[in-house]
């Protein structure tokens, strides 16, 4: 992977944190371009394209939470995570549960930061060479098209973000057999806790609403274990 080509959006008002995180990026050979509030992070983002953006949460005016939401719904497909100094629980649970990537609290360890920030990027080139899948799975009266990140049902289409394609496509993979939470949050993310399991849970809720319609289908919870994805194709 050369670094040269990837381009990091830091949204950061601290101004020694800023400073410190464009020199470690650089000195990766990372693009860097930082901006000091969150609505010129999310200006910014909509004039060039970004690989990752690194996001504080506490900023004057729009807070991270606010922009990572914007973002996410304008440009689904860029990850994102949060690096903060709020250690709430809930704080972390609702980063998750916007699609971070990943949620570090300050003070951070900088070798950690640049693993997970190389993580990410590694995969994200990996899913770009990757050819596309072009068929659709038929879900009961739905069709489901994973490179296009969408779901329809006759003449409506719903457009899925990246995390709630990922796991859609993964419970695909084991239609009508048990997928081990733990290896399905380990699958989605590169790893396993609590916090990225209450994620995963916060996406199979929105894919059970969005697949209410037909009631051939429901994502069964298997307790202490697992999820189903049951489709009864009627035969």
């Amino acid at each position: 992977m050369n670094n040269s080509e990837k381009h990091i959006l830091i949204v950061e008002d601290d101004l020694n944190l800023g400073l410190l995180l464009m020199d470690l990026l650089e000195s990766e050979g990372l693009r860097v371009t930082w901006k000091r509030d969150a609505l010129s992070g999310l200006q910014q983002a909509q004039r060039q394209r970004f690989d990752l953006c690194i996001l504080d949460v506490m900023m004057p005016g729009m807070d991270g939470f606010s922009l990572a939401k914007n973002l996410h719904h304008q440009f689904p497909q860029l990850p994102f995570l949060f690096l903060t100094a709020r250690l709430l629980r809930e704080d972390k649970l609702k980063g998750y549960a916007l699609g971070a990537e990943d949620y570090l609290t300050k003070p951070f360890d900088e070798s950690e930061l640049l693993c997970k920030i190389q993580v990410i990027l590694r995969r994200q080139t990996a899913e770009m060479a990757a050819p596309a899948e072009p068929e659709t799975v038929q879900l009961g009266r739905y069709s489901f098209d994973a490179s296009r990140q969408e779901l329809r049902l006759g003449e409506q289409a719903i457009r899925l973000t990246e995390k709630e394609n990922e796991v859609l496509h993964l419970l695909c993979q084991y239609q009508n057999r048990i997928l081990r939470r733990e290896e399905a949050v380990a699958k989605i993310y590169g790893k396993y806790d609590y916090f990225l399991g209450r994620s995963f849970d916060v996406f199979i809720s929105r894919l059970r609403k969005m697949l209410r319609e037909d009631p051939q289908i429901s994502i069964e919870n298997v307790f202490r274990v697992g999820f189903i994805l049951n489709v009864d194709d009627g035969h």
